[in-house]
């Protein structure tokens, strides 16, 4: 029978501290501009599309459930980051659109990534393949799952 890795040498430890870290490095400039990490991935995923996503699109893409970004959604619209619109077609479904503020604040979230590399004292490519190869591990996990 084999032991088990210590923590420090467990890859999922790894990862978990290195996600609180990056989040503690983040939080103060997110605080700063009235926004939380989650608030923070969806300006950055509805960024990425002009006519904005479906709720269901934007759980897809941040491998989330979709009854987790409704509300978050919802107080994204209170704040005027966010519209959300129901199809006409079919009313169970809703589309999520940046604002002009929103636009604007994700903009400003532009000093979060260099933040990190600063910090980390990583050269910026040394970075780029550790997330590449970050984004292997995550996509053949849920590969496995399927």
């Amino acid at each position: 029978m084999t032991q088990p890795l210590p923590l420090d040498d467990q890859l999922c430890f790894s990862l978990y501290a290195a996600t609180i870290a990056i989040n503690r490095t983040y939080k103060p400039m997110l605080d700063r501009m009235g926004i939380t990490y989650p608030q923070f991935l969806v300006l950055m995923t509805l960024s990425e599309t002009e006519d904005g996503m479906g709720v269901g699109a934007i759980a897809e893409r941040l491998a989330l459930e979709p009854s987790t970004i409704t509300p978050l959604a919802k107080r994204m619209e209170a704040a005027g980051l966010v519209t959300r619109v129901r199809s006409p077609e079919d009313e169970r479904q809703v589309r999520v659109r940046l604002t002009d503020a929103g636009r604007a604040r994700w903009a400003e979230s532009g000093c979060l990534a260099p933040t990190v590399v600063a910090r980390s004292g990583m050269a910026p490519e040394r970075l780029v393949a550790l997330n590449a190869e970050v984004t292997a591990l995550r996509k053949a996990l849920a590969a496995a799952l399927d």
